[in-house]
């Protein structure tokens, strides 16, 4: 191998994971914004759908490129079912169960639970694939569990209303989005990462308009100044931007290298709340949160 080949690989190794680290304090921020929304006491369906509002000209655009391009190999009936039911699965469903969840837990604790997918996957496709836990998998899942039980006891001893009702829905958003990644492996290889991302956002985007349509009168889109801008970050930063650098970062170093570098996030987390949201960090957040790094590191690095 040539310097120059070595050096080529060496930057576009660098290059990925930069791309996977600003992708996983992206959708990290997403939590703070969404806190910081909830300030102004605008309701859950309304400021999904603004998010969407704001993201969904630049999904459309990478759709219409799409298309554009010479030689791009037409969707089957198969790919659109694909991205009908993975994007409201993954991205519609998803959502609307994490924006739900918190309103009720820290921005730490909620990113500390979506952060244990990794886990959720390895054991849904052992069920799926009847394949059998290895210990080391089960060590890991112990650590995961162990750490985010840890956390949630904390949390408790501060009586936060609602904890259990919050911690349920992020799971379930969690298990959603196992789900998706499970199903989205082999409708990526035919459709391409960057086009499915796209159909996949917009349908979601299109889902979550339609539900605001039949459950909120328009008069709520009018929100205050700050809330738009809000919303605006949160399409822009933490859900257009973070969307497709992972899809770069993966294509240079890999769904692995990608995977571990996306435990930046939950300690990006706990740092931009502690910053923004005032939201104290304890000892038992910190051991917490390392247990479940340790675990989902374990779990990755199987993978």
């Amino acid at each position: 191998m040539t310097d120059q080949t070595t050096g080529n690989t060496r930057r576009n190794f660098v290059i990925g994971m930069s791309f996977a680290a600003l992708a996983a304090i992206g959708f990290s921020a997403k939590a703070i914004l969404v806190k910081l929304a909830y300030l102004d006491a605008v309701d859950t369906v309304t400021l999904l759908a603004l998010r969407m509002v704001f993201s969904i000209p630049f999904f459309l655009a990478v759709v219409v490129w799409s298309q554009c391009r010479t030689r791009e190999a037409a969707l089957h009936r198969r790919d659109w079912l694909a991205v009908l039911g993975l994007g409201l699965i993954g991205y519609y469903i998803s959502s609307l169960l994490d924006f739900s969840g918190l309103q009720w837990i820290s921005a730490g604790l909620e990113r500390l639970i979506l952060f244990l997918f990794p886990t959720l996957v390895v054991v849904f496709s052992s069920l799926l694939f009847r394949q059998a836990i290895g210990r080391n998998v089960l060590i890991a899942l112990a650590l995961s569990y162990a750490g985010i039980a840890l956390v949630v006891m904390q949390d408790v001893s501060t009586t936060q209303d609602g904890l259990a009702w919050g911690v349920l829905l992020v799971f379930a958003s969690t298990c959603t989005y196992a789900i998706y990644l499970i199903g989205a492996g082999q409708a990526i290889a035919r459709i391409g990462a960057m086009r499915f991302t796209a159909y996949a956002m917009t349908v979601a985007c299109v889902a979550v308009l339609i539900q605001f349509a039949l459950t909120r009168p328009l008069a709520d889109l009018q929100q205050t100044q700050r809330v738009y801008t809000l919303s605006i970050a949160m399409a822009v930063f933490s859900t257009v931007l973070p969307v497709f650098l992972l899809s770069a970062g993966i294509r240079r170093i890999g769904a692995s290298h990608a995977s571990m570098v996306g435990a930046i996030g939950p300690v990006s987390t706990i740092f931009m709340a502690y910053v923004f949201l005032g939201e104290m960090v304890t000892p038992a957040q910190i051991v917490g949160s390392l247990l479940v790094l340790a675990g989902v590191m374990v779990i990755s690095l199987r993978r």
